[in-house]
This record gives C-alpha cells, structure tokens and sequence, in this order.
C-alpha cells in the first residue's frame, strides 16, 4: 500500500507498506533511512496520519509500532483495498 511518512525532524518521502495489523506495520522507503527508537507518522492515502516509533531496521525495511491500534473496520478495509491477487 502506498504511502508517505514524515520525520520527527521533516523529512518526507514516499515508500510502501506491508504485514499492517492493529499494532504495526513494515516500512519500506525510498530514501529516508531509520534508526531504532526513530519517531514517525505514516499517512497512507485517504487517512490521517498515524503516529509510530521505529521498532527494528533490516536493509530499507523497517517495523513500526503505532503510538494508537489501529480500529479494526478500518483495517478491514484497508486489506480489502490494497489486497494482493492471490495465483492459482
């Protein structure tokens, strides 16, 4: 799923998301680069932005924990929109 993220210090950029569930999500970005502990706020398109902190870093992935769970219809949702086709 499409998304930009915004540093605590400004910084901006695009990147996607993968494994959201109520707690978190994993990040990939184009260029911005996290540290453990990094303060965030991720706004997929058509949401508000949903604040977080960088809980683990591998190469461009990161897991972020978000500060609130996300409501369960709206992630509901959100699987339905951004699902990928499943091959036979």
């Amino acid at each position: 799923m499409p998304v930009q993220c915004r540093t605590q210090s400004g910084l901006r950029d695009d990147g996607e998301i993968s494994d959201i569930s109520t707690e978190g999500c994993c990040l990939r970005m184009r260029g911005l680069y996290f540290r453990v502990g990094s303060r965030l706020i991720i706004r997929p398109k058509g949401l508000e932005g949903m604040p977080g902190v960088v809980r683990w870093v591998s190469a461009d992935l990161a897991g972020v924990e978000f500060d609130r769970p996300i409501y369960g219809p709206v992630l509901d949702h959100l699987a339905l929109t951004h699902a990928v086709p499943q091959q036979a």
